[in-house]
């Protein structure tokens, strides 16, 4: 009882939380599509049931891993294992990623898919919480009892947040590199020196990780998409396209929505363009962000296209509403991939004019650090944005 009331307890509670909810959304992902093609009354037996023995396998294997954190060196090299998941993180998911897994038809199935796809993808899980329940067995069970719950049933409200919000990511990265900081320097083969010599090395790890991880995992982002943007670049600049929207000559508009107020701004403003220009093609577009390659190691193609579309189809049904209603003729375009680089290239390739969507009217500061899919869209893009507050 003493122990939960230091502060002590209570930093490593949210350091487990935290790292929880920012590791375990692929494991949500998982969950929610393993029992999707299920009959609905065993969808929900089959995400509790499979939950709970999750739950259980985890904390068994966390346990397991404290006691393992125990021995020499061993804490060392996990948190180079740590750092290097934390970077990974970071990363842009893989576009040449597909689906291979089988879906299962039932209960028993569904089940299995959960609980084996939870065990090889908790590696990550079960190291940066070992590391950060510090040896306290109390402390790593009402962690986990708190935060995995939270994560299954709360996954679709953490997923989109961390869409709106991938600064949400990040920062959950360089949680992660502070916890293999702090890891480094308290293995059983250093701690007495560092105790004795040099305590203020407690610190120093934990921000040199921290800041280790989320300036080399932006780095190597930032190359990544910057080779993915070279590679997909046309052999020759759209200039037919800007010639003719300075000639004030608007024939083609991309219209990017999702299910926000400021989404539904710019339906406003595009009915208002082509009420005054009948002539005006109209296409709505909404990307939906691709899984990771771990998800999609346990679940086929047709079922992560279906869970895609799907969602795809909920984020335009406001936009596709407002414009039926209006008389405005569209067509929709549903897409798989980074937001910013899919609408631009579809602007690109498809000859529009100028693409309009909605913006919460952040600065530029703050728009690149939440990671604002529109500025990715104006520095991308060959054509005119028009952003709608």
């Amino acid at each position: 009882m003493a122990e939960i009331l230091t502060p002590v307890f209570w930093t490593g509670l949210l350091a487990i939380i935290g790292v929880n909810i920012v590791l375990s959304g692929d494991n949500a992902v998982v969950i929610a599509l393993a029992a999707r093609s299920l009959p609905a009354d065993q969808q929900k037996r089959a995400i509790a049931i499979g939950s709970a023995a999750a739950v259980v396998m985890r904390i068994i294997l966390t346990i397991i891993a404290v006691e393992m954190l125990r021995w020499p060196y061993l804490k060392i090299i996990g948190s180079v294992l740590l750092l290097w998941i934390a970077v990974q993180l970071m990363q842009p998911e893989d576009e040449d990623e597909g689906g291979g897994g089988k879906v299962s038809s039932t209960l028993g199935a569904a089940i299995r898919t959960i609980l084996i796809a939870d065990l090889v993808m908790s590696l990550d899980n079960v190291l940066a919480v070992a590391a950060a329940a510090k040896g306290s067995i109390v402390l790593l069970v009402a962690g986990l009892a708190i935060s995995i719950p939270m994560v299954v049933f709360g996954s679709t409200m953490l997923l989109k947040l961390m869409e709106r919000f991938p600064i949400i990511i990040t920062l959950g990265a360089g949680l992660l590199g502070w916890v293999a900081g702090d890891m480094a320097t308290t293995d059983p083969a250093v701690s007495a020196w560092v105790e004795s010599r040099a305590p203020w090395l407690h610190t120093a790890a934990e921000v040199l990780g921290a800041g280790f991880v989320v300036l080399l995992g932006s780095m190597l982002s930032y190359r990544e998409l910057a080779r993915r943007g070279a590679e997909r670049a046309p052999e020759t600049p759209a200039a037919p396209q800007v010639a003719r929207v300075a000639g004030g000559a608007f024939r083609r508009v991309l219209l990017a929505v999702d299910a926000s107020d400021s989404a539904a701004h710019a339906v406003e403003y595009a009915i208002g363009v082509c009420k005054l220009n009948p002539a005006v093609e109209l296409e709505l577009i909404n990307v939906q962000r691709e899984v990771s390659g771990e998800v999609s190691r346990f679940i086929d193609k047709p079922t992560l296209a279906s869970y895609h579309k799907e969602r795809g189809e909920k984020a335009t049904e406001r936009a596709r509403s407002m414009l039926e209603g209006a008389g405005v003729k569209h067509v929709a375009t549903l897409m798989v991939g980074k937001p910013w680089e899919e609408i631009a290239n579809r602007a690109r390739d498809g000859g529009f004019d100028h693409i309009v969507m909605g913006t919460r009217g952040l600065g530029s500061y703050t728009g690149a650090l939440i990671g604002s899919i529109a500025q990715g869209v104006v520095a991308n893009s060959t054509v005119p944005v028009v952003l709608v507050k």
